[in-house]
């Protein structure tokens, strides 16, 4: 079939819109794809400013700060007693570190301050009672501790030199030495030292309900240093020799009423600790009690070492020095040196009479418990 010029013309025509309609397709492709790609490829426009506040920082909970311990509750957390109780002190002057003590105990070491031109007057419960010295409410070792949520403050009383000088107390210190149980009493020689033991209970009762103020060794001290304010109705109770009469029959009765008393031990014959908590134990030397080449005691006999030396052994075995009783009574210039050597404070004699400010600290005097005595004569004695 011949085609003529005209189809021929036709067909090259339909070629040409044919090319130039795919150069068209291809390019508006490349063109889109290109479009496509700096869309995925540019960076992100600004954010246009917008007036909205930005969401806050939560803010971190501060730690807080631990209160710190005051000195009484440092004590007790360095404390394992589970009955400790930090004792503080205040009052006029008084700048005292607490201390710890065992509550139900006895006060172990209370201080003693001491401030010229003032007399101390002990501790008490309330600054009114420490105003007033009130006897009633006067604190000292002779007292159990007692606390609350393991504190205790305690006040100090004062007083003048004057005043205390007026008071003019003259403090007894009673000397006992064995109990009966018979109402007639020993018929021996030492018959006198012999205290019926109703009897004793009954002195013991006079001095518990006439609430007498009962001092320590170290506030005798004191007191004759003129240092201490001690009060008229004050009362020593001391026993000789640690007879086995004395442990089975009186101590029993102090500690019922809870009165403290000293038991002079011969350190040689008994070793034993203490019978109840309310009974210091104190040196009547350790083998000094026997006589010597005169007759009388060691203690007139040996040299102030010897005596030292005794003493020292002594109070290894009690565990305290501060105050002796002269073995029978006995005394002189060599057995106080001797005394000092030992770095014993006070020495008990058996002559007759009362403490006093000034009194001889190694000559300390006595009133003799006999057989018989009443509760009227016992009154007639301390007041």
């Amino acid at each position: 079939m011949t085609t003529t010029r005209a189809q021929r013309r036709r067909r090259a025509s339909q070629r040409v819109r044919a090319r130039r309609t795919l150069v068209a397709t291809l390019a508006v492709a490349l063109i889109a794809g290109a479009v496509t790609a700096f869309a995925l490829t540019r960076p992100e426009a600004p954010t246009p400013d917008v007036d909205v506040a930005a969401p806050a920082t939560p803010s971190a909970t501060p730690t807080p700060t631990p209160t710190p311990l005051t000195p009484a509750q440092k004590l007790l957390a360095g404390s394992t007693d589970p009955h400790a109780c930090a004792v503080s002190f205040a009052g006029d002057g008084i700048a005292l570190d607490p201390l710890l003590e065992s509550e139900g105990s006895r006060y172990q070491s209370l201080p003693i301050p001491r401030t010229a031109g003032r007399v101390f007057a002990g501790w008490y419960d309330t600054a009114d009672d420490a105003g007033a010295l009130t006897t009633a409410a006067r604190i000292n070792g002779a007292d159990l501790v007692a606390c609350t949520a393991r504190e205790r403050v305690l006040h100090a009383g004062w007083t003048t030199p004057e005043r205390n000088a007026a008071e003019d107390a003259g403090i007894p210190i009673l000397m006992y030495h064995q109990f009966t149980q018979k109402p007639e009493g020993e018929d021996n020689w030492l018959r006198g030292n012999y205290v019926y033991v109703p009897d004793f209970d009954a002195q013991m009762a006079h001095i518990q309900q006439g609430a007498f103020y009962l001092p320590t060794w170290d506030e005798i001290s004191a007191f004759i240093d003129g240092a201490l304010f001690l009060p008229k109705h004050s009362v020593v109770i001391t026993d000789d020799d640690a007879d086995s009469t004395w442990l089975q029959w009186a101590a029993p009765i102090v500690a019922q009423r809870q009165l403290l008393t000293t038991s002079f031990v011969i350190t040689s014959a008994r070793t034993e600790p203490t019978p109840n908590p309310f009974v210091l134990q104190r040196s009547h030397s350790h083998d000094m009690h026997r006589a010597g080449p005169n007759g009388k005691g060691r203690m007139v006999n040996d040299d102030a070492a010897t005596i030292a030396a005794d003493l020292e052994h002594s109070a290894q075995i009690l565990g305290a020095k501060e105050v002796v009783a002269y073995p029978f009574g006995h005394y002189d210039e060599r057995t106080k040196e001797g005394v000092r050597q030992a770095g014993f404070e006070l020495g008990r004699t058996i002559e007759p009479g009362y403490v006093r400010i000034g009194t001889d600290k190694l000559a300390l005097p006595v009133i003799r418990i006999n057989y018989g005595t009443t509760v009227d004569e016992l009154a007639a004695k301390i007041g």
